[in-house]
């Protein structure tokens, strides 16, 4: 990834994953690409041990050269695998996953749930979807605690941390629905990339649901017009609350 940069410095992304690794931690960071994050708070002393888990074989070997270069084989061990096969039970107190859409990182931690009996954070890192990974959070009794919206060349992502705990409590304060679907602490607090990104979803749904109008009427394309009419009502009414009290 170009603006991922290096070792010494981390793209605006990846240094608000880095914030949110606990000092001391043992950490898999799935997805590792070019190992850039592993080796970042190796080399900074904020881990004491990281896994790069890669399933292709280019960043791979990447991920391996930039490990070696900076003489970090020590602290830093890179393997290959699918997902949370590169780990296991006891291996990480801190799983990271960055750079993929949600859907997939819901999948790839309900595929590896067996290995997480040790694990006390996820920091997550989705570029869509974020609303699986909530709902695979709810699901599997996990607490979000944290999360962020930002902006870097013209994207728009979201970082969600969660450890173990009542999923619900992040939730009593806002509608359930819209806080799966935009964020319940982004929904609170209603910065200017979180408006952003949700004029720009709702422009696009919109002009789905266009298409969707002018298309053969069936049932599959009835029920995707009422899920993405609900999509728009939701988002409409969060922009238009300019208040953060949900009653």
């Amino acid at each position: 990834m170009v603006n991922d940069l290096n070792t010494d410095k981390l793209s605006v992304r990846l240094e608000t994953v880095a914030k949110y690794v606990p000092r001391d931690s043992r950490l898999a960071d799935i997805g590792s690409d070019h190992a850039y994050l592993p080796s970042y708070l190796a080399k900074n002393g904020h881990i004491s041990f990281g896994i790069a888990g890669e399933v292709a074989k280019g960043p791979f070997q990447s991920a391996e050269k930039n490990v070696m270069a900076e003489g970090l084989t020590e602290v830093i061990s890179v393997r290959m695998g699918n997902g949370l096969e590169v780990i296991q039970p006891g291996d990480a107190d801190c799983i990271t996953i960055a750079g993929m859409g949600g859907s997939l990182i819901a999948s790839i931690l309900e595929d590896g749930k067996e290995k997480l009996v040790s694990v006390k954070r996820l920091v997550l890192q989705p570029n869509i979807n974020a609303i699986a990974i909530r709902q695979w959070l709810v699901d599997n009794d996990w607490e979000l605690i944290a999360e962020e919206i930002l902006e870097e060349d013209n994207k728009i992502y979201e970082i969600l941390v969660a450890e173990k705990g009542d999923p619900l409590r992040p939730y009593r304060d806002v509608p359930f629905e819209t806080g799966l679907l935009v964020g319940p602490f982004l929904l609170q607090r209603k910065e200017k990339t979180f408006k952003k990104k949700w004029e720009l979803e709702k422009k696009n749904w919109k002009r789905i649901y266009e298409q969707l109008e002018s298309a053969a009427s069936s049932v599959e394309a009835d029920e995707k017009k009422q899920e993405v009419a609900k999509k728009i009502n939701l988002v409409e009414e969060v922009l238009d609350h300019e208040e953060s009290e949900w009653s």
